[in-house]
């Protein structure tokens, strides 16, 4: 909690501070929600608070006599509609995590787990996940700056996190922090589903450990027990998400069950029943007997598994001929209506239009019929029908009108219409059927098979397609109305290639069963009129409401009425997250609400294995129920795999648990390794090397910001130290008086600052944080600090002024990427933040944090500075930098031996490369006494030459020779000459059959031609410098 209060109300600071005291001592949770919440006003003595707030905040503002009860107002207005930021500045708090932080230094080495839960229980408690955290509402709608939506997807309630969620949170909280930092307020909305299938499993797993089942204990009784299942497993999943650095709105986390999610699964069910798009109906489903519920198609995995493929005999009735035909379930035999051949066969045609005996039937006979459907080739080329158990032959069924014969109970047990097998289990009596066909020479051979055998995707029994009454939706319109939003741009889909899966599922789409048999879900709002049957019911919000309808049809007010037992597919409530969440249907008229001011929402960001499961149902369903798009971006990513790219399970152990690695490696290295590197829709291949690199990468800056902090800003006064705080990018006229590294170093972080940004709009998140990452290393770290190093210290040669600059752009770089940073690594970069110089935050903001502070680049359309020349200049010191070391480590120059150099360069690389000699003296190793720039072709830059010298073409106009008398291997810098010759002759040659082409020099505009030539006269140019050289020697 807080522990100093900087208020503009001094008058009555000293009390407040005692306030402050005794909040820091209260108990991490005990007033539910930010102090900065609670704490504003409309005038100097009135504090108002929602009524929501607890007690406790009360009692311990009064012990510091800061206010009496009298002086308080309580704001008895709904908060379930309101999200703005109160009217009047509030109260600034600086936490006791920045003051314990800034207090204790940068030291020893990165070690993420002492830091990063204070971090986010800071974050949490001051209100930074807030949407209007960094700013008012008021000031927000002022700006322009539209609300960015994040609808996270919510895990199971009783779950636990894999590497599924932290992929998901790892992008989501990329997307949430950037678009905060760029000024937009952002509603990640968080929640929790309550997982109808599975829950309900684990707590049917438990009854059977008493030796019980739910039909034995009661649906009451039964419910009871899920929601305590739910108290005592719920809770976890959510808590693990912190531990990743959520920064989700948890203040306004949601579950499917709940009271107002409760209403608009009931409210959309009513609805769609309205629009006549709802009916009751028999079709085949898919049953899963474990569970005694349908699952939907998209629930069913196939598998590739060893089975059988059984032949048999189809006596022909009243003949001693047979019809062979083969199959992998014979239990199904006792409902077959048909056997079908195809009508080119020319075994079977005699056959066709004649009955045949249904074996252990007791002498049903069945037709035999033909369509072009049977594979002549599979089997025996006669395929049993059982439209009442298959997909396919419920088809046949329907389109030569055969029986069905349903022969199987919930329970996956045969029923009384599959005769003598009646009560055994569908596998005891395939056994059974098989050998009392054996006795009665029914039986032709048993043969291994291969087959694809769908199992429930949660329970992972063997699915049992059968014909059942269920409630449908009608899929058809709302399915044409999601593909239009794709193809009108109302939805753009990241990657653009699922364009094609998502049209291509759409326009096959099948009526959506929504029924589930379970206990555990939203109980279907339908009423079955009397007591007993399901001809007539009511679909109704409420029983009331049904009561009310049955009356006006005619019924009498004391009519029996019966609520449907089944609830709806998970996926139905899922559907609606991204307007129930927000106050659908509640306030969809109230234009003050969270309805209006976040819903649609900006991006749904999930794996593309869910694409049809959940973000399609919540196209169809948004568009159809409030007329607009739920989202206007859907990011897809992939699945995370195992470093060698295949799928993680627990059998081949090679799963990595997320908890484990944030343990050791902390959290940003975890999500920067998730993030960076791959592309939208592209599998993960997650390699524990990646996550420690990027361990040693968090260090990495950890000790840059030491270097900064203990070295660079050492002793610097109070004023000064305030004075480098970054508000906001340099200007023009500041950037135009640096010298040739500090242009470079801001030219290239400017650069930095307009790509990220765009790539971030344009969600290629991998890209852009790869760049960071590029630059904090190979630009920063590697070349700038170490230049620095001649500023800062008199005995490199800096001066005072040159110290000063240095400090500024030392500061203002790592400042700037820290913030770009900040989105990926959040923990890290926020921890370091605050031992930098920093400007107060606006009298809005929720906390002087990283997260709230401004984005480098917050206007689109304003160019950060930057000099092409100086990057041009700069790159050419880099390059002569490089070549030095090169020659040093080719020609095993002991390392701490300084060696001398003469520079031959043209104007104006001659002044430059002067200007910076002391950088060169101190990255080249060189001695400072014996380095010379000469300008090139001069007298001098010939007597240079005549020095037997390791020679270096370092570009056009620069080279470098290095007298290493004692050193030089002759015949080693023959190689070398000989080896550059032999590369630059082979870029001559591409060059030159490159002009020599008819179709380059006609087709090619005039400027690429003239670049070409340019090119080949400079390699050529270097080719006789180095062809001297060897001559030389």
């Amino acid at each position: 909690m807080p522990s100093q209060l900087e208020s503009k109300y001094n008058t009555r600071r000293k009390s407040t501070m005692v306030a402050m005291a005794l909040l820091s001592t209260a108990p991490a949770r005990a007033f539910n929600v930010p102090f900065r919440r609670l704490v504003s006003s409309k005038s100097s003595s009135s504090i108002r608070l929602a009524k929501t707030q607890r007690p406790a905040f009360f009692s311990v503002l009064e012990k510091s006599s800061l206010l009496s009860m009298s002086t308080v107002t309580t704001d008895t207005s709904s908060s379930s509609s309101s999200s703005s930021s109160p009217s009047s500045a509030p109260v600034w708090l600086d936490s006791k995590y920045d003051v314990e932080n800034k207090s204790q230094g940068i030291v020893g080495k990165y070690e993420p787990q002492l830091f990063e839960d204070k971090i986010y229980k800071w974050w949490e408690d001051a209100g930074c996940f807030l949407p209007d955290a960094k700013q008012s509402k008021e000031e927000s709608l002022s700006q322009g700056r539209e609300p960015y939506v994040l609808p996270m997807p919510p895990p199971n309630v009783t779950g636990r996190l894999h590497m599924g969620h932290a992929i998901f949170v790892a992008l989501q909280d990329v997307l949430a922090r950037f678009h905060r930092m760029r000024g937009r307020p952002v509603l990640w909305l968080p929640g929790t589903d309550h997982a109808g299938i599975a829950t309900q499993l684990q707590v049917e797993k438990a009854l059977l450990a008493e030796g019980k089942t739910r039909e034995e204990v009661g649906r009451e009784e039964f419910l009871k027990r899920v929601w305590e299942y739910k108290e005592e497993q719920g809770g976890a999943i959510t808590s693990q998400l912190r531990s990743l650095g959520a920064s989700a709105d948890w203040s306004r986390e949601r579950f499917t069950m709940d009271a107002d999610n409760c209403e608009s699964v009931t409210e959309a069910f009513v609805r769609f029943h309205e629009k006549g798009l709802v009916y009751r109906g028999e079709y085949m489903v898919n049953w899963a007997p474990r569970l005694k519920t349908a699952v939907s198609d998209l629930e069913v995995e196939y598998s590739e598994e060893e089975g059988k493929l059984y032949f048999f005999k189809y006596m022909v009735q009243d003949s001693d001929e047979f019809l062979p035909v083969a199959t992998t379930r014979p239990e199904t035999i006792m409902g077959d209506t048909a056997v079908c051949v195809n009508p080119n066969d020319e075994r079977y045609k005699h056959l066709v239009g004649k009955n045949v005996v249904v074996p252990m039937s007791g002498g049903r006979t069945i037709p035999v019929i033909s369509d072009e459907y049977v594979d002549m080739e599979f089997g025996t080329g006669a395929l049993k029908i059982t439209p009442g158990h298959d997909p396919n032959d419920y088809a046949i069924g329907k389109k030569f009108d055969l029986p069905i014969i349903n022969i199987m109970n919930k329970d996956g047990s045969l029923n009384e219409n599959a005769g003598d097998y009646n009560g055994l289990d569908r596998f005891v009596a395939r056994d059974k059927l098989w050998k009392d066909m054996e006795e009665k020479d029914l039986v032709i051979k048993v043969e291994p098979h291969v087959q694809r055998v769908p199992r429930s995707q949660r329970g992972g029994e063997i699915i049992e397609p059968l014909v059942s009454s269920q409630w449908f939706v009608k899929a058809d319109g709302m399915a044409s109305k999601a593909l239009q939003a794709v193809e009108k741009g109302d939805i753009k889909i990241v990657p653009e290639r699922f364009n094609k899966v998502w049209y291509n599922w759409l326009e096959d789409i099948r009526d959506w069963c929504v029924s589930r048999q379970l206990w555990w879900g939203h109980r279907i709002p339908v009423w079955y009129v009397g007591e007993s049957g399901a001809s007539e019911y009511i679909v109704a919000r409420n029983e009331a409401d049904a009561r009310k309808k049955a009356v006006e049809n005619g019924h009498p007010e004391d009519v029996v009425l019966r609520q449907e037992d089944d609830v709806l597919d998970t996926w139905f409530s899922s559907g609606l997250w991204p307007f129930a969440t927000v106050g659908w249907p509640k306030n969809e008229h109230d234009p003050d609400s969270d309805f209006a001011r976040f819903y649609p929402g900006t991006c749904l960001e999930t794996g593309y294995d869910i694409l049809f499961f959940w973000v399609a149902r919540m196209a169809m369903m948004g568009i159809e129920l409030t007329g607009k798009a739920p989202f206007s971006v859907v990011y897809l990513h992939g699945l995370v795999r195992a470093a060698d790219g295949s799928k993680m399970s627990k059998t081949k152990g090679n799963v990595v648990d997320p908890l484990e690695t944030v343990a050791e490696y902390g959290a940003d290295s975890l999500r920067y390794s998730l993030v960076t590197g791959v592309t939208p829709g592209q599998d993960i291949p997650l390699n524990m090397d990646k996550i420690a690199a990027n361990k040693q990468f968090a260090n990495k800056l950890w000790n840059c910001c030491k270097f900064v902090t203990e070295n660079a800003l050492k002793d610097v006064s109070e004023d000064d130290m305030k004075a480098l705080g970054v508000d906001g990018t340099m200007t023009k006229e500041e950037f135009d008086s640096l010298p040739l590294p500090e242009k470079y170093i801001i030219s290239k972080c400017h650069l930095l600052v307009s790509e990220v940004t765009k790539e971030i709009e344009n969600y290629q998140l991998g890209a852009a944080g790869m760049k960071i990452y590029e630059f904090l290393w190979d630009q920063y770290a590697d070349w700038y600090i170490e230049i620095s190093k001649t500023r800062l210290y008199e005995g490199n040669g800096g001066t005072q002024e040159e110290a000063k600059i240095a400090r500024r752009v030392l500061v203002y770089i790592l400042d700037t990427s820290l913030r770009l940073l900040h989105p990926y690594m959040p923990f890290v970069t926020e921890q370091l933040w605050h031992h930098l110089p920093r400007r107060e935050p606006s009298k809005d903001r929720a906390s002087n944090s990283l997260m709230l502070a401004d984005w480098p680049q917050m206007d689109d359309q304003k160019d950060l500075v930057v000099d092409s020349r100086a990057v041009s200049a700069f790159e050419c010191f880099q390059a002569l930098t490089r070549s030095i070391r090169n020659a040093r480590a080719e020609y095993n120059v002991e390392q701490g031996k300084k060696i001398s150099a003469r520079i031959l360069a043209e104007q104006p690389l001659k002044d430059i490369i002067e200007k910076e000699i002391k950088s060169l003296v101190l990255l080249a190793k060189l001695d400072a006494e014996d380095v010379v720039v000469i300008e090139a072709a001069s007298d001098d830059a010939n007597q240079a030459v005549a020095v037997e010298s390791v020679k270096l073409v370092v570009q056009d106009g620069v080279e470098a020779y290095l007298p290493l008398a004692g050193l030089i291997d002759p015949e080693k810098e023959r190689k070398r000459l000989e080896k550059q010759a032999s590369k630059l002759s082979k870029e001559i040659d591409k060059l030159r059959d490159r002009l020599n082409s008819k179709g380059f020099i006609e087709k090619a505009p005039e400027a690429l031609v003239e670049k070409a030539k340019m090119e080949l006269k400079q390699l050529e140019d270097q080719a006789e410098k180095i062809q001297a050289s060897l001559d030389a020697l």
